[in-house]
């Protein structure tokens, strides 16, 4: 008898240790480290670059999120890769600039747990471009040294009259107007992600904290006017009745008043109509926005 109940003991004090682990590692934070790039890396454009890094309580199954930014501004996405440790092949934009200020940054998403998301942040490290360089001196050469305009006087023929010649310009070719869309706003930059279409002029846009709840503060604005001002951005979704402008395709950008703890910031928006939903996530930082383009059918 003794015997079997010290037997029981035993067995309820494994499976105890075991749902112990399991509901310790359950509650663990995701962990993103980098291999490449490091303090010591030097990425060469034209040529393309790699990412190397491993994770902790991130499933292989999920997804990274990488950017490349300077001085806190996004210069570059790179990409959104599974999670497997590697990635090859990355092509860098042109005309990035040579710097020794560059970091990646890493975001995971669509965490299990929503508030212990994994962002990871590179040293800072180098990046050449000998054609960005190049044209970068021409244009300094050229803003140091104007070209002179000459004065041209009128010729007088034998009968001591001026000679005027008389151009007829050429008809400018018919061009097709696309729809004038917002490059700046304040100074910062607009890029568009996505575009969209919905039956309804009326849609609802719901906004919450993609990445670690740190602080930051995003306005969202629509064809140039602020739907949503200095929003606190937490992990609860929070809904914005808007009306689109039926006539032309609308431009929704976020913008970022800080960059919290984590920068950039990313936000996850639902634009719906009712009948519809579309999912996409949106980053800003002080230099930059991201927008998207709705259109009414």
């Amino acid at each position: 008898m003794r015997k079997k109940h010290f037997l029981i003991v035993v067995l309820m004090s494994f499976m105890w240790s075991i749902s112990f682990g399991q509901d310790n590692a359950s509650t663990q934070n995701s962990i993103i480290n980098f291999s490449q790039p490091n303090s010591s890396t030097v990425w060469n454009i034209p040529n393309k670059v790699a990412l190397e890094w491993n994770t902790v309580n991130i499933d292989t199954s999920k997804a990274i999120r990488f950017f490349l930014v300077r001085n806190e501004m996004v210069v570059q996405e790179l990409g959104t890769f599974k999670n497997d440790g590697f990635e090859e092949g990355i092509e860098l934009a042109k005309n990035i600039g040579s710097g020794n200020r560059y970091q990646v940054v890493a975001i995971e998403l669509f965490p299990d747990n929503k508030f212990k998301i994994a962002k990871k942040v590179t040293p800072f490290f180098t990046i050449t471009n000998a054609a960005s360089d190049e044209r970068k001196k021409k244009q300094q050469l050229a803003n140091a040294n104007p070209v002179p305009v000459k004065n041209v006087k009128n010729k007088k023929n034998s009968s001591n009259t001026e000679t005027v010649v008389n151009i007829t310009p050429e008809p400018a070719p018919q061009i097709k107007k696309e729809p004038i869309l917002r490059e700046s706003f304040e100074g910062r930059k607009i890029s568009y992600t996505k575009k969209f279409e919905f039956d309804s002029e009326n849609i609802i846009v719901k906004i919450w904290d993609h990445g670690r709840q740190d602080g930051d503060i995003v306005s969202i604005y629509l064809n140039g006017v602020s739907v949503v001002s200095k929003y606190y951005l937490t992990y609860f979704k929070q809904a914005f009745n808007i009306k689109l402008n039926p006539d032309k395709p609308n431009d929704l950008f976020l913008y970022a008043h800080n960059l919290g703890s984590s920068p950039p910031n990313t936000v996850s928006l639902e634009i719906s109509d009712g009948k519809k939903a579309e999912n996409i996530i949106l980053n800003s930082d002080l230099q930059s926005c991201e927008a998207v383009l709705i259109s009414v059918k």
